[in-house]
């Protein structure tokens, strides 16, 4: 039986991801914080590691592309599924009687016209939102909620005293498994390869380092600039590509994109996510 970490509890989307990626024999495995999820992956401890790695509303998960830039794992599969956002509390609250809401980062963004209507509330920020909603039902407080999902509520004995408080009907986030092996297998034909690149900091660099993609025909699907440690407004470029890395034109086009750019590394290879 394969073991699988994910940050937060039972009740975290993440969770309800790794049931999505790993359906079968399985052992899930739950764990703090996102970093103790990559440490356990690196370690061995587990198999794999679930992450959310993009909201389609917020964009990119800083802390997942960051964590995975320096870790010795590879994204091996993704998946993609709907968020949406309640309001909890252990008891009927009034808007008027909130206090505190407790919620993930990427989750309180998403409810900015909440915030807005309950001004002067203080948001506190979760290592995830099954973490929120667990931080409240333990919290003997007046005046505290959470902002989380279905799931959260019912795991841990909350009302839902307003449903989809996110500012656009639906969203969704993508989450990637990621281990410590590389595949080179291609069992779909729509294949994602993930990679990250660094320039030099001149003009048409950037534009210089991704012109073979187009060249070949291949599609960038996404890229996303991260800053880089110690080098103060410099820049890294994080980049999926619609393409198989053994493929005979992204092979080429990763050769020409090598010759132009400080660093380049190979990120992932992975099936398009469902």
């Amino acid at each position: 039986m394969i073991r699988v970490a994910y940050p937060g509890g039972a009740a975290a989307h993440s969770a309800a991801a790794a049931e999505r990626l790993f359906p079968g024999d399985r052992e899930l495995v739950s764990l703090e914080t996102f970093s103790d999820v990559v440490d356990a992956a690196v370690s061995g401890s587990v198999a794999y590691g679930v992450l959310p790695i993009e909201n389609s509303l917020v964009g990119p998960v800083a802390e997942t592309h960051d964590l995975l830039y320096d870790a010795q794992l590879s994204i091996v599969a993704e998946t993609s599924i709907p968020i949406r956002h309640h309001l909890v509390a252990r008891a009927p609250l009034l808007e008027s009687e909130i206090r505190v809401i407790r919620s993930h980062p990427v989750a309180l963004e998403q409810c900015r016209k909440l915030l807005g209507r309950l001004n002067g509330v203080r948001a506190i920020a979760a290592s995830t939102t099954a973490d929120a909603a667990a931080q409240v039902a333990e919290s003997d407080t007046p005046g505290e909620a959470a902002i989380a999902s279905e799931r959260a509520a019912t795991i841990y004995g909350l009302q839902v005293i307003e449903h989809d408080v996110g500012d656009h009907p639906e969203a969704f986030t993508r989450f990637v498994s990621v281990a410590t092996h590389t595949r080179i297998d291609h069992e779909r034909d729509e294949w994602r390869t993930a990679f990250s690149f660094v320039t030099d900091h001149r003009s048409g660099a950037l534009h210089g380092a991704i012109e073979p993609f187009a060249r070949h025909g291949l599609d960038l699907v996404q890229l996303v600039s991260r800053p880089i440690p110690h080098s103060p407004f410099k820049y890294r470029f994080d980049a999926v590509l619609a393409a198989h890395p053994l493929e005979p034109a992204t092979r080429g086009a990763f050769e020409e994109v090598r010759a132009r750019v400080r660093d380049l590394r190979i990120l992932g290879s992975y099936p398009a996510g469902l």
